[in-house]
């Protein structure tokens, strides 16, 4: 048995996906009547309209109803996930923690696997990644993800009960390298989106994502990540997907603020809060990161998407 905590869109799919295996999946939603919606439909019409839920997917609202020792996949956002800890860490004990969030927390700075290490000692810290959109994982469509343990034994058992039919688990013990990608990729997108808002086309798409992955590895090099990290699934990979589809919010974020459109403040935007997370971040560390700087600005208000664009192009002429 797997537990799935958190109800989402890529909850509910890694949910459907697991379930192919044959094996009991317990995929918890906070509310009640979620939860009883789901039981009787079948379906997350709130969060993933139109896949079925198979009979194997058992729902529940009582976090406590948890066996003992099985793996649980985390599925809340980045900036929820620390307060989820606290107020669960305790009963759900000692056991792998598997982040499915990617971003960094705004007040402590910490990617997922390492606010899980710090607010959920007893447990095992790991973090699943890579580039894939819910609605892909759950109709049966290929998908490969990264699984980050530092415990590679650990890596080991838990990517061989994550792989499905459709789901392709590769193994790092990068979690450094991995949480990382998966967070600034997103900053990227919505500088990516608002190019393509203001109609720019695709050769500065392409150039806003190859300087925006130089300011990936420029950070996540200087936390220790491994060069090859950036450069797989979660880094590179996760950058391509998301820069260049509207099935990404952060894209499609972008998007509107490039268009001049309104965004729609209930959808869960990761990019924005890592955004302003790792300016402040790469001030202290003084590393130069003009794009997130620039996209922190423009997701505030305080730069139209024009005004960013000007600023990224006044920049002093550099080598590459």
């Amino acid at each position: 048995m797997i537990a799935i905590l958190g109800s989402g869109a890529f909850g509910t799919a890694l949910a459907i996906s697991l379930a192919q295996n044959g094996g009991d999946i317990l995929l918890w939603a906070q509310d009640p009547d979620h939860v009883a919606e789901m039981r009787n439909t079948r379906q997350n019409t709130r969060r993933l309209p139109g896949p079925r839920l198979p009979d194997n997917i058992l729902l529940t609202d009582d976090i406590g109803a948890l066996p003992a020792d099985i793996p649980a996949l985390i599925s809340v956002p980045m900036q929820t996930l620390r307060g989820f800890l606290d107020d669960h860490g305790a009963t759900l004990g000692a056991r792998p923690f598997v982040a499915c969030c990617k971003g960094i927390d705004l007040e402590t700075h910490l990617g997922p696997a390492e606010t899980i290490a710090r607010h959920a000692p007893d447990a095992l810290p790991a973090i699943l990644t890579g580039p894939s959109f819910a609605t892909d994982i759950a109709t049966g469509l290929p998908t490969a993800l990264t699984l980050a343990c530092a415990d590679d034994d650990a890596g080991k058992t838990l990517q061989q009960s994550l792989t499905t039919p459709n789901l392709r688990i590769y193994r790092s013990t990068d979690t450094t390298g991995a949480e990382l990608g998966g967070a600034l990729k997103n900053v990227i997108a919505i500088a990516c989106g608002a190019s393509i808002g203001l109609g720019l086309g695709d050769s500065a798409r392409a150039a806003l994502m190859t300087r925006g992955f130089a300011e990936m590895q420029r950070l996540a090099l200087k936390r220790g990540a491994r060069p090859e990290t950036l450069m797989g699934l979660s880094g590179f990979g996760d950058l391509a997907l998301t820069c260049t589809s509207e099935l990404s919010r952060n894209y499609r974020h972008g998007l509107a603020l490039g268009r001049g459109e309104d965004v729609d403040p209930m959808i869960t935007v990761e990019g924005v809060a890592t955004a302003r997370a790792v300016t402040e971040w790469a001030a202290e560390l003084a590393i130069d990161m003009p794009i997130c700087a620039t996209v922190a600005d423009l997701c505030a208000g305080h730069l139209s998407a024009a005004e960013a664009l000007q600023t990224l192009l006044s920049r002093p002429l550099k080598e590459e």
